[in-house]
């Protein structure tokens, strides 16, 4: 029902008098296609589309499933060694079901969070994964009981115990040095909220 009710929306005629978008108003967009950080290069671009209405004084001014165009502005994969993953986006166009087309500049102040947490951070759109210092440290743990306990098995004592323990960390550290970190992932059907900096006038 609700889908039927966009789309009924959808077909309404924009407003024929000039209308602005105030500066702060949100827009909650949905993304078409997927990006991440893995493969994602500066220039790609981004489709999206809206998935709320905006209206002002009564009047419906932004209708859903509009269309919305962007490109990667940034992006940096998730490091072996350090650094989390980050991508950005700068929104370009809006353009209304009727054909209308506005350049518009608005940034994104929020994204879905993913399995791991992402989250926009800083300015210019950055959206950046949540580090993955726990995850290391429980992998390291888990290596170093394992090697404690294959050393205390191998001669019986808790001198191989400890060698063991510190073989098991050693391998950890090593292993979540050589291992990548989760990447920024915004895949198709997820959400961003962007808010207008400035106002836009429709006309």
């Amino acid at each position: 029902m609700r889908t039927l009710s966009f789309a009924i929306l959808a077909l309404l005629p924009l407003p024929t008098f000039a209308a602005e978008i105030p500066e702060g108003s949100h827009l909650l967009l949905k993304m078409v296609n997927s990006i991440t950080s893995r493969t994602a290069q500066d220039g790609d671009r981004v489709y999206l589309r809206t998935a709320s209405p905006i209206a002002v004084d009564g009047e419906m001014i932004v209708p859903p499933e509009s269309y919305v165009t962007g490109v990667v502005s940034h992006v940096k994969r998730s490091g072996k060694v350090s650094g989390r993953a980050e991508l950005a986006i700068r929104l370009e166009t809006l353009t209304f079901p009727s054909g209308k087309s506005l350049r518009f500049t608005p940034h994104v102040a929020s994204v879905d969070a993913g399995e791991f947490g992402q989250k926009v951070e800083g300015g210019e759109s950055t959206v950046k994964q949540a580090p993955s210092t726990g995850e290391d440290a429980k992998q390291i743990a888990i290596l170093a009981g394992t090697g404690a306990s294959v050393g205390g098995l191998a001669d019986r004592s808790w001198k191989g115990a400890g060698i063991g323990a510190a073989a098991g960390t050693a391998v950890g550290f090593a292993t979540a040095l050589l291992t990548r970190g989760h990447e920024v992932e915004l895949l198709a059907g997820s959400t961003l909220d962007v808010v207008f900096e400035r106002p836009l006038t429709i006309e």
